[in-house]
């Protein structure tokens, strides 16, 4: 059995950055392993574009823009990686034959979203971007697909990875590696609000937790400030930011774009500011808050924002003539596994991270508008290099299959408080007595008898309750108001 389940390289997500690392290694012998079919990633749900310097002559600004928004917690030496390799990454993927939306000139469209200097997004299918970036990463590889397997361990021993441990098909599984790339993507599913994929939950997370892996800056939670959140379903119906960047308008009931109370670039803030002044004028006035399109004529609406137009037509909107209802809701972490800039996790003599699962600090402590695609091109490349330099001389260890209980009764209710919990102390404004009683209730749910998979989420959630509590004082994203 071992023979046969022996791979160069298992890459966990199918995401831009799972599927970047898959088909960068043709040559190799590679399994990518789906917690359930390849487009439940937060990759196909992206709307806005992919933020990339338009030439080598906008790389410094874009590299100050990044660093803005990340309130000084931005390693310089990593974004600089992410803006110089970002700009070649996308040129190829361009040249590869990835589709970007055009003017009638041929000339790629660039768009502009909050906390950007110049219009430097890119973006396919209008508001679909990701969707068309994956469908075309997919239509590239070659790699084996492993279909609805949730990993459940990594197989480590000594500081190496030997592979991963799969429930697939109601089995377990082991599958061997001489380099094992971790781009599983975010925590979405641990908070009651969020624009994640449902599958993006935070196991892997809590797997480095108990293997003694280094997660940093989990407090840095970013909360997406324009999303429909009145639909059935825990994802939130995602309104991109390319809708204020074009002119869309944030109002209250009255009409009133209150948002210059808070920040005098209005719309154009960090999202941020943006999410918590949305939270917080909702909560002094007791008003509803809107995204207002009447600005848009309905026919350029309807081709540069047909994801919005047709997901809320079938919700009863005509847009772009109807304001939309909005909130804040979780949408990415800036947070994870701690990487060098070639995405090896620290202590790791073969492991990889890449995308949002990683931490590089070259989000800071706000990530800006459409840099996760182009991180995920980027960290991803980076990690494909490293391995093919690297001389993994060692010998494939092989593991029992033992394993605790995934799932047992009494989970999904422990599950459905924690994301409550999550999103009223760990969310866009956080107090210490919210955020000390969050942790003693994680503490006595972990003193339960309870499943593997929710035991997992519960260890990422406390890393970041834990997280915030050390947190000596406001910080980007991470906002406590005592």
């Amino acid at each position: 059995m071992i023979d046969r389940n022996i791979y160069d390289v298992i890459v966990i997500g199918s995401g831009i950055a799972g599927l970047n690392v898959a088909n960068s290694l043709r040559d190799k012998k590679v399994l990518v392993v789906c917690k359930e079919n390849s487009w439940d990633c937060n990759t196909f749900y992206a709307q806005g574009g992919i933020a990339v310097p338009v030439d080598e002559s906008d790389i410094n600004s874009h590299i100050e823009d990044t660093i803005s928004a990340g309130a000084g917690l931005c390693d310089r030496k990593a974004v600089r990686v992410l803006c110089e390799d970002g700009l070649r990454a996308v040129r190829d993927l361009i040249d590869r034959g990835c589709p970007f939306d055009r003017n009638e000139k041929g000339e790629i469209l660039y768009t502009k979203e909050a906390a950007h200097s110049r219009n430097r997004i890119i973006h396919s299918g209008g508001d679909a971007t990701g969707r068309e970036v994956h469908r075309f990463l997919m239509s590239e590889n070659k790699s084996g697909l492993l279909y609805n397997s949730t990993v459940t361990e990594l197989l480590i021993e000594d500081d190496i990875c030997h592979g991963v441990r799969v429930w697939h098909n109601n089995e377990l599984r082991n599958y061997y590696a001489k380099a094992v790339v971790i781009a599983s993507g975010g925590v979405g599913s641990i908070y009651e609000y969020h624009t994640n994929s449902k599958t993006i939950s935070g196991e892997l997370q809590g797997i480095c937790l108990e293997k003694g892996l280094e997660l940093r800056d989990m407090q840095m939670m970013q909360f997406h400030p324009t999303v429909f959140i009145h639909s059935l379903g825990a994802r939130k119906q995602l309104l991109t930011e390319a809708l204020r960047g074009e002119g869309a308008h944030i109002v209250d009931a009255d009409g009133k774009r209150f948002l210059f109370e808070y920040d005098d670039r209005g719309e154009l803030s960090p999202r941020s500011l943006v999410s918590r002044a949305i939270f917080e004028h909702k909560k002094k006035s007791g008003k509803e808050v809107y995204l207002d399109l009447s600005m848009f004529d309905k026919e350029f609406f309807k081709k540069r924002f047909p994801t919005i137009y047709f997901n809320l037509k079938d919700l009863g909107y005509n847009l772009p003539e109807d304001r939309v209802p909005i909130s804040p809701a979780f949408h990415y972490a800036m947070g994870g596994i701690k990487t060098d800039l070639d995405g090896r996790v620290s202590g790791m003599k073969n492991l990889y991270a890449v995308g949002e699962v990683a931490n590089t600090r070259v989000h800071g402590a706000n990530r800006l508008a459409s840099n996760s695609l182009l991180e995920g091109l980027v960290f991803s490349k980076r990690a494909v290099e490293n391995i093919k330099k690297e001389k993994f001389d060692f010998e494939i260890k092989e593991f029992d299959l033992k394993e605790e209980t995934l799932i047992k009764s009494g989970d999904k209710e422990i599950k459905n408080e924690l994301r409550k919990l999550m999103w009223e102390s760990a969310g866009i404004v956080r107090s210490r007595a919210k955020l000390e009683n969050t942790l003693i209730k994680i503490d006595s749910f972990l003193d339960r008898d309870i499943g593997k998979f929710l035991k997992l989420r519960l260890k990422t959630s406390r890393n970041i309750v834990k997280s915030t509590i050390y947190q000596k004082e406001s910080l980007g994203a991470c906002y406590i108001i005592d």
